[in-house]
């Protein structure tokens, strides 16, 4: 989880959604962020588990919309998924090395 340790999340507790449903996001909304590139870099790094971790979908989605203008309270909604990937790691799709492209759910 080297996502944990960059953001200094490693010994913190974890939240049960990726993200409060009463949340509302918008563009400018807070104080803008002192280190942007920060937060691209970490939507990008979350962008790309979604493939393995359909459960957080969404939730990057809605943080995704503020590459240009992030602000604190986005910076806290990454949080709240990296906490959230933190209590449920085992959760996810995984995908075997054999050539089986059938989709097969229980």
């Amino acid at each position: 989880m080297d996502i944990l340790k960059e953001t200094g999340l490693m010994n913190s507790k974890f939240f049960d959604t990726p993200m409060d449903p009463n949340t509302k996001l918008l563009p400018n909304q807070g104080e803008p962020m002192s280190d942007p590139e920060q937060y691209r870099r970490l939507v990008e790094k979350l962008n790309y588990l979604t493939v393995t971790r359909p459960d957080i979908s969404f939730a990057i989605n809605v943080v995704s919309q503020f590459l240009n203008s992030s602000c604190e309270n986005h910076w806290n909604a990454i949080i709240c998924i990296l906490k959230y990937i933190k209590g449920y790691p085992g959760k996810g799709l995984l995908y075997g090395s054999n050539n089986y492209t059938r989709v097969v759910s229980y």
